[in-house]
């Protein structure tokens, strides 16, 4: 199979997309070039060439007609190669995934990862100083290098997979805590409280999951010395509470704290009552109980 892109200057658009087809297709004979003759000549055809057509595996976007996101964002070729390919290449760039978490890692790189990269290309998005399209370009040789274009695009493919590489594993991550999540929520005989067996990052998976009467996590801290009851934020990213702790338990610690909430073994509790946290599980579901009852 022979694939070709542009020669000369590259960007991070040309770059990621080589280094997903590299993991979707795995070995194939590539060139960088814009004589019509090899283009023409070859199987796949990405940001050179003048055209889009998939059938003719042609993924060009720098005509006046050039493809477009259901929302009207232009893609670039790194977003359409993404959209065809992308899927090819997870079990690759994510060894071990599930058949059934693979739209949902896709679709959170596609949101996530190359939506970035095709508004940067296309110009519809400001571009600061340490947007990864311009990391990505520093790899082009200097005006004086002796370095050649083409070893420096692969020297920057190299660079672009091992941050997709990382993308990907993130993504993965985030779909199997909102699995556990939402297991761990049907499981709970209080649709108020939910216990996770590890520390994940569960935020998402409360709305996303639409679990609208969770009040309380429960998660063990990393060396699973004591446990963690967190309350949860009316809406994503916010600082406050569906339910704060009681302000009676707030800033007090150990036995002091223990004291106040009624338990054997209590940590902490904050000052601003969006956490606290107690030695044993059991202890922790009751604080998580009793902070109910003082909030009825």
């Amino acid at each position: 199979m022979k694939v070709v892109t542009h020669s000369g200057t590259f960007h991070a658009d040309d770059v990621f997309a080589f280094a997903i087809l590299r993991e979707a297709l795995g070995a194939f004979d590539f060139v960088r070039t814009r004589d019509m003759a090899e283009i023409e000549a070859a199987d796949l055809v990405f940001d050179v060439g003048g055209e889009y057509d998939v059938a003719r595996g042609r993924y060009d976007h720098h005509m006046r007609d050039l493809p477009r996101r259901p929302d009207g964002t232009p893609y670039s070729s790194v977003g359409l190669i993404w959209r065809d390919f992308g899927r090819s290449a997870l079990p690759r760039l994510t060894p071990g995934i599930d058949e059934d978490m693979l739209d949902s890692v896709w679709q959170d790189i596609d949101t996530n990862f190359v939506l970035a990269i095709d508004q940067a290309d296309n110009g519809v998005a400001t571009v600061g100083q340490t947007h990864l399209s311009l990391l990505v370009e520093a790899f082009n040789p200097a005006w004086d290098s002796e370095q050649s274009y083409d070893a420096a695009f692969l020297e920057a493919a190299d660079f672009a997979k091992g941050i997709l590489l990382r993308a990907c594993c993130q993504a993965h991550a985030e779909a199997r805590a909102l699995s556990l999540v939402l297991t761990a929520a049907r499981k709970s005989r209080d649709p108020r409280v939910i216990v996770l067996d590890g520390k994940l990052p569960w935020e998402k998976a409360v709305f996303e999951g639409q679990l609208h009467d969770l009040l309380f996590v429960i998660y063990p801290n990393e060396d699973s010395t004591a446990w963690y009851c967190r309350t949860i934020p009316p809406e994503p990213g916010s600082f406050g509470q569906r339910l704060a702790l009681p302000e009676s338990w707030r800033g007090l610690q150990d036995e002091e704290f223990s004291r106040a909430a009624g338990i054997e073994d209590g940590v902490f509790c904050h000052p601003s009552g969006f956490i606290c946290g107690a030695r044993s599980l059991e202890s922790t579901i009751l604080l998580a109980e009793k902070a109910i009852c003082a909030g009825e």
